[in-house]
């Protein structure tokens, strides 16, 4: 069987950089090209032929380059955070005339899709949750993508949504940012590298929920699966738990 020919955008990334390496190492995948922002993306892949694109480079390029690549008739797997759902949407749409497999993950890190499946079924019993993520310094969007997906899943499963009680924020924000009418707080700090813990609150109980990336390699596993995935799908999923 014929390898998978793949270029990597945002190669000169961090995360660019080790998609790079993991796909460059991955059998049944062939590295064939590398893009970055100031590099014709449609040309490159019309060059080196390529079947699949990943991509990590920013929230504000990531809605272009995807249309870019469906358009080229190449599967995406889109690994950068920030998309809005309507932008989301309308990828799928042009996913879907095209009858073009891809993927768009918030966080592939396995143990990260774990973790937002165990929230999701803990919010069927606890329904008072909040959400804390840190990342490193340099991460520009905020929330993550993650907590976004994570506020999601919670609001779909849970049987009730806590009722609002009067509260007043000393500091405006001091109560986090509102996904889903579930509060949201980012950190950014160095040292992190990506990182969310879910809280659920209960009659004199909690349980808390987390997750830690201790290096940017973990998310490479579920970049390498995602790539040999997508050519067997006709349409634009979006999170990693739908293809495990």
């Amino acid at each position: 069987m014929t390898d998978i020919r793949v270029v990597v955008n945002g190669a000169k990334g961090r995360m660019g950089q080790e998609a790079v390496k993991a796909v460059s190492e991955e059998p049944g995948l062939t590295l064939v090209g590398q893009a970055d922002m100031e590099d014709d993306l449609a040309q490159i892949i019309q060059e080196f032929q390529a079947q699949v694109v990943v991509d990590f480079t920013t929230a504000a390029a990531a809605f272009k380059n995807t249309k870019k690549i469906i358009e080229t008739g190449v599967h995406p797997v889109i690994g950068t955070s920030g998309l809005l759902k309507e932008q989301v949407e309308e990828l799928q749409q042009l996913s879907a005339a095209k009858q073009l497999g891809g993927l768009i993950a918030p966080n592939f890190a396995i143990g990260a899709v774990l973790m937002m499946k165990f929230a999701q079924e803990a919010a069927k019993y606890l329904p008072h949750a909040e959400i804390i993520e840190l990342h490193h310094d340099r991460k520009a969007d905020a929330p993550s993508g993650t907590a976004i997906k994570t506020s999601l899943m919670i609001a779909e499963a849970r049987q009730q949504t806590p009722p609002p009680h009067e509260e007043k924020e000393i500091l405006s924000g001091a109560r986090g940012a509102r996904s889903h009418e579930i509060p949201v707080h980012s950190v950014r700090l160095p040292g992190f590298v990506a990182h969310q813990e879910v809280i659920f609150g209960g009659k004199s109980e909690s349980l808390t929920i987390r997750h830690d990336s201790i290096h940017r390699e973990s998310f490479m596993p579920g970049v390498c699966f995602a790539c040999k995935k997508v050519v067997e799908l006709n349409e634009l999923i979006y999170g990693l738990e739908h293809v495990l």
